[in-house]
This record gives C-alpha cells, sequence and structure tokens, in this order.
C-alpha cells in the first residue's frame, strides 16, 4: 500500500466507500419513505405485484434480490481458500465467531430485548417475527462490504478473500441448520422445505452463477479486465437492486410502520448491540493471541456485519413481504454503515495495539468499487 494510503486521515472512510456506500442509510430512510407513501397513495401497485408469486416466491423480488447478490457472489475467488494455512490465527477467529458464537448471541439479544425488556411494547406474535428477522440477520456473515472494512483499515487483502470464500462455502451448509435451530427455539416454525427453497435461491444459484461468470470472463478477457472494468460496472446493480426491493418491500408494510413507528428504534436497539459485542469479542480475541492488526480488523468486522441482502431475501420467502421478520432485516440494513463506520475509526485509532503491523497491498479497486456498492 502506497504512503499516501497508509497516511491517509481516517475522515476519508466515507469517501472511500463512494456516493452509494457513504449515504447507505439515507438512501435507505428514503426509500423506506418512497415505499410507504406508495403503498399508501397507490396500493394497486403493491397489489398487483404480489400476485406474481409462485411457491412461495414472488418473483419481482426475486429478481432484484438476485440483483442484489450476484455482484457479490462473482468476486469470491475460492482458488485463495488454498492459502487458508496463512493466517491459521485469523480464519479461526473468524469461523468461530461467525458460526459457533454470532448466530446465538443475536438471538439472545433480540430475544431478550424484544420479548422480554420491550414485551409492553410490542404485540407478543410481532415480536416472533422481528426475532426471527434477527436470526436471520445473525445467521449469515457479511460477503461484501467487507472488502470494504478490510481496505479503509489497511486489511490484508489475501486473508480477506479466503475469509469470505471460507464463508460462503461453509453458508451453503450451515444456514438452514442454524436457522431452523434458532427459530424453533423462538417458537418460530417453518418449514424446511421453505427454508431449503431460500438457500437454493439465494446462496446456491448465486454463488454457481458468479463462479461460471468469473470463470468464463477471466479465461477470456484477463483478471485485470475482470477486476478494473467488470466489477467496477456491475458494481452500482446491487445498490439499485437493494432499493429498489426496499420500495417495494415498504410499499407493503406501510400499515405497519405507520402505526408503530417505534418499532424501528426498538428493533434497532438489539442489533446495534450485537454488532458492538461481536466486533468487541473477536477484535478483543485477536489481541489476545496476538494477531497483527492487518488480519486481527478484518476478521472482527466480517463477523460485525451482515450478509442483509441474503436476510431480506430469506425473510420475504419465509414470512412474506408485509411481515414483521422482514421489516426486521431492513432496519439491519439502516442500521449497519454508520456503526460499522464507527466501528472502522475504532479500529484505526488502536493500530498502534497490534504487533507485527503489516498493511500489506492495497485491496485491488476493481473489488473495492464493488463491494462498496453494498
Amino acid at each position: 500500500m502506497s504512503d499516501s494510503m497508509t497516511d491517509a486521515p481516517v475522515a476519508a472512510e466515507g469517501k472511500d466507500l463512494g456516493l452509494f456506500g457513504r449515504y447507505l442509510s439515507i438512501w435507505v430512510a428514503l426509500c423506506i419513505a418512497a415505499g410507504v407513501a406508495l403503498g399508501q397513495w397507490f396500493p394497486a401497485v403493491p397489489e398487483t405485484l404480489s400476485r406474481f408469486t409462485y411457491a412461495q416466491v414472488n418473483l419481482p423480488v426475486a429478481v432484484l434480490i438476485w440483483a442484489m447478490i450476484f455482484p457479490m457472489m462473482v468476486q469470491v475467488d475460492f482458488a485463495s481458500i488454498l492459502g487458508v494455512r496463512r493466517q491459521p490465527k485469523g480464519i479461526t477467529i473468524t469461523l468461530v465467531t461467525n458460526w459457533l458464537i454470532k448466530p446465538f448471541t443475536m438471538f439472545l439479544f433480540a430475544w431478550l430485548f424484544l420479548q422480554v425488556i420491550f414485551a409492553p411494547l410490542i404485540e407478543s406474535g410481532l415480536a416472533r417475527e422481528y426475532v426471527a428477522g434477527a436470526i436471520l440477520l445473525g445467521a449469515a456473515p457479511c460477503t461484501a462490504m467487507v472488502f470494504v472494512w478490510s481496505y479503509l483499515t489497511r486489511g490484508d487483502p489475501a486473508y480477506t478473500l479466503v475469509q469470505v470464500a471460507l464463508n460462503n462455502l461453509i453458508m451453503l451448509f450451515a444456514f438452514a441448520p442454524i436457522v431452523l435451530l434458532l427459530l424453533g427455539l423462538g417458537d418460530i416454525i417453518v418449514p424446511y422445505d421453505t427454508v431449503f427453497l431460500s438457500v437454493v435461491l439465494y446462496i446456491v444459484i448465486p454463488l454457481v452463477a458468479g463462479w461460471i461468470t468469473r470463470s468464463w470472463l477471466i479465461r477470456s478477457r484477463g483478471i485485470d479486465w475482470f477486476e478494473k472494468v467488470f466489477l467496477k460496472r456491475l458494481g452500482p446493480v446491487t445498490m439499485v437492486g437493494l432499493l429498489l426491493t426496499l420500495i417495494l418491500l415498504f410499499s407493503f408494510q406501510g400499515e405497519v410502520i405507520l402505526g408503530n413507528p417505534l418499532h424501528i428504534a426498538l428493533i434497532a436497539v438489539p442489533l446495534i448491540i450485537q454488532t458492538l459485542f461481536i466486533f468487541g469479542l473477536a477484535y478483543g480475541w485477536a489481541k489476545a493471541w496476538k494477531v497483527k492488526h492487518s488480519v486481527a480488523a478484518p476478521a472482527a468486522l466480517i463477523g460485525a456485519s451482515n450478509f442483509f441482502e441474503l436476510a431480506v431475501a430469506a425473510a420475504i420467502v419465509l414470512f412474506g413481504l408485509n411481515s414483521g421478520a422482514a421489516l426486521a432485516t431492513v432496519v439491519g440494513v439502516l442500521v449497519e454503515v454508520p456503526v460499522m463506520l464507527l466501528l472502522v475509526r475504532f479500529a484505526n485509532a488502536t493500530r498502534s495495539h497490534f504487533p507485527g503491523e503489516d498493511a500489506g497491498p492495497a485491496v485491488p479497486q476493481g473489488t473495492a468499487a464493488a463491494g462498496a456498492t453494498r
């Protein structure tokens, strides 16, 4: 990484995210308002779109969700897994935190706040749906925005690629069982075949399509063109898909939002606490293990952030467009970027507390640009 990058002030973090990434929470808030207005003023639009449903899958929403997820899956370089032995401590922290701790603490915090502490403020059935949405957020670690968080903390790009590839493979097999287990603990019954359908639609198909597309383009056009041209052009597709999905989602959620505006803030409480807790746990573990900062920071940040595109998709398939679960996953989108930027600042401010600082080369611009669209 160049001296100009390593000496850049923390203020550059927002700039590196790009226009959409820097103001993601604002775009999400605007889409919430637009979606609610659409549902209230033009109810025929969501009513018509809701009819295009097959096997519990709303087809217009499915297309938008694939547009969100595919650009992230096409970034994953599974060949990088061969370098897993290069940073065994960092990989251990990532895998244990993401799969053995994070889903269960998310369930614990969501249940504690939404079904116990906030019980007088939220109807019990709706509270269970909010908890279900939180479970879906906690069961899938970040797969794209982590490239940006790693970049902003001068993270080791090779390690970041390895952890993203490993988490995607594990997600193929672990997402459905973890979701079913935690939904069962929360007394939320969902048929296994419905969960399996969401995994096939929004993990298996995009992941295979991404791998095929990546392999073909690199063979035919080269890695340099793939990263600097294709990923840069594809990047905005994720943001457009996300924003259009949110508008459609909130056109169905209008009555819930207008009737319970306080619920947005209540849902955000356990999500924010979970994010801070998981980051602190992984970051502290890395410091205790004397892991260098360029590995410790992305190891902690990938667990703190969520694959919210998948969570939104699964919530819609499992519970419906106008469900409390879908609303909870969207609140996750709303709060993630500002909280994660706060954690990036903290990680940069505490760099000197870690041994053997070696930032490594910068993340390829195409990868960073594509990740920043999330």
